[in-house]
């Protein structure tokens, strides 16, 4: 029994998202401990990782997702950036998922404070070096059965309870395995057989005599139930004397105390690895939907916050691989978590088009607007809901950010080697179904150089069949795509009012010759400060 919640046909790799939970639990701590032996935090995770979660401003938006819960963030950090469910029967999974947990919120949350209650349960409990022994692993093994037996009849209430209201196949299917396999009836002999397995009135096991008189075929039996009264004690011990053959140990016989530990060992390896079986099973399924609700339980938190600020979301439309892509009231969620001020939104229509051109002065809102596409586009391909009013894109193998970054502290390189050291790095990565969103590339040289080494790098990626969106100031770059007059490229620009305000809008518009520069000087040395509409940003 797995949940499925994720993937249709797999399971989620929860050990993984377990491990760097804990791993980063403990860095909050400030416990620098070692992570556990073998583990790569970044295992199954583009390379780009880190330039993609501080290019887009990933970090508020993943903290919003999982408030104190650290496993919610490992989970929605991997999900959202590892690129591997570019699958839109992944997608349309997990979005009917979503929408069962946005119409049952407190359903949900039930569940998963029913997973965490058995992760409470398991704290402590493992078998170490003692696992050797089948003794052990026998009592560990009923114990640990016994304390998640609690959480199986809970989960099993609430999923007969919230059922009904669940539409969607992963749901569903969940749903009906947990009534299927965990009835009344099924859970009661389970009680029954913990209670045996406790052994609580001694080992009733059997052997035969093998070649030399060596004991094989060691069975444990069902133990002897304990007699309530003396009469009963009494004729019990009488029955024994009359019918069995019985023998003492010596106190101080070490030997024979071995020698019986050992045929008991044996006796009990095949129960203790039946249960032992069982408990792992049950373990694993307790981790796997803690594992996998965790992501849902970040999006239902994410979606809370947004609407009660006043936005909106919408369930994307997801399409195979190609050029679609268009949006009507797309914002930057980071930005609308962080502010309280208006957050403006945008329209796009850019399907068809490889590369995006966006233009216009500065503080007009360009890299907010390129941030809010790829955090859309990442979210939309993770399953989750999009911060827009109608979104619809097809999917892409990654999504590749290429910013302008401060003087390297090292002095190991000037600026503009180290952005082309890493645009090579891109490139590297890049396939034909990859998006590049680049914000000002370039621009630590002069105009005609960057524009030059701009047009020959777009020229290219958009050739290879790769989507680019590019902020620039070079009005020698933009221009030269302008005159070739290409139906394949989109031409946006940061709008601006006739008195200088800008209105944090994008508008399809060729570029303009100017930068705008008197703006600024009014800003800073003029008579009135220019004031905009909306959050501003970029």
């Amino acid at each position: 029994m797995t949940p499925r919640l994720l993937y249709p046909d797999r399971d989620f790799d929860w050990r993984w998202a377990l491990q760097a939970a804990t791993v980063r639990a403990g860095l909050r701590a400030g416990h620098h401990t070692a992570p556990p032996p073998g583990f790569d935090p970044s295992a199954g995770l583009p390379p780009n990782v880190d330039d993609l979660v501080q290019d887009l401003g990933l970090l508020p938006l993943l903290e919003a997702m999982a408030g104190e819960d650290d496993l919610v963030f490992e989970v929605s950090r991997r999900l959202l950036l590892e690129g591997t469910s570019a699958d839109p029967a992944v997608v349309a999974h997990r979005q009917a998922v979503l929408a069962d947990c946005l119409d049952n919120p407190d359903a949900v949350l039930e569940l998963y404070g029913v997973s965490l209650e058995a992760a409470d349960k398991l704290k402590g409990r493992y078998l170490g070096v003692l696992a050797r022994y089948p003794d052990w692993v026998l009592r560990e093994s009923v114990g640990t059965l016994a304390a998640l037996l609690g959480s199986l009849r809970r989960l099993k209430s609430a999923a007969d309870r919230h059922a009904p209201r669940f539409h969607s196949e992963g749901w569903r299917r969940l749903f009906a395995a947990l009534h299927r396999d965990l009835e009344d009836s099924y859970l009661g002999e389970m009680q029954h057989h913990l209670d045996a397995l406790r052994l609580p009135h001694g080992h009733l096991w059997s052997a035969r005599l093998g070649p030399a008189n060596k004991p094989t075929d060691l069975l444990l039996h069902p133990p002897p139930e304990g007699p309530r009264s003396w009469l009963e004690r009494w004729k019990a011990w009488f029955r024994r004397s009359q019918d069995a053959y019985t023998f003492e140990l010596s106190p101080r016989d070490e030997a024979g105390v071995k020698a019986l530990e050992a045929l008991r060992d044996r006796a009990l390896a095949s129960a203790a690895t039946a249960v032992g079986q069982a408990a792992d099973h049950v373990r694993d399924f307790f981790s796997c939907l803690r594992a996998e609700l965790a992501f849902y339980v970040g999006g239902l938190r994410l979606h809370t916050q947004l609407r009660r600020r006043g936005f909106p979301t919408c369930l994307p439309s997801v399409h195979p691989a190609g050029y679609n892509l268009s949006a009507r009231g797309l914002y930057d969620p980071v930005l609308a978590l962080a502010t309280d001020r208006t957050v403006v939104p945008n329209d796009l229509e850019a399907n068809g088009k490889r590369l995006v051109l966006i233009t216009g002065p500065n503080s007009g809102g360009k890299t907010t607007f390129l941030r809010s596409v790829g955090i859309a586009w990442l979210m939309a391909q993770a399953g989750l809901f999009v911060p827009a009013q109608s979104f619809a894109v097809s999917v892409c193998d990654g999504v590749l950010t290429h910013s302008k970054r401060e003087e390297d502290p090292r002095l190991e390189s000037g600026k503009f080697v180290e952005e082309l050291r890493r645009m090579r790095t891109l490139v590297d990565l890049a396939t034909a179904r990859s998006v590049f969103l680049c914000n000002e590339s370039f621009s630590a040289t002069h105009e005609r150089e960057g524009s030059e080494i701009a047009c020959q790098v777009l020229d290219a990626l958009t050739e290879a069949g790769v989507r680019v969106f590019f902020v620039t100031h070079f009005f020698e770059l933009a221009d030269r795509f302008r005159a070739r007059r290409s139906g394949s490229v989109l031409f946006l620009r940061a709008e601006r009012d006739a008195q200088g305000r800008r209105t944090y809008r994008m508008v399809e518009a060729e570029p303009l010759p100017t930068s705008h520069a008197e703006d600024v000087y009014q800003r800073v040395f003029g008579t009135g400060a220019v004031s905009g509409v909306g959050a501003r940003s970029g």
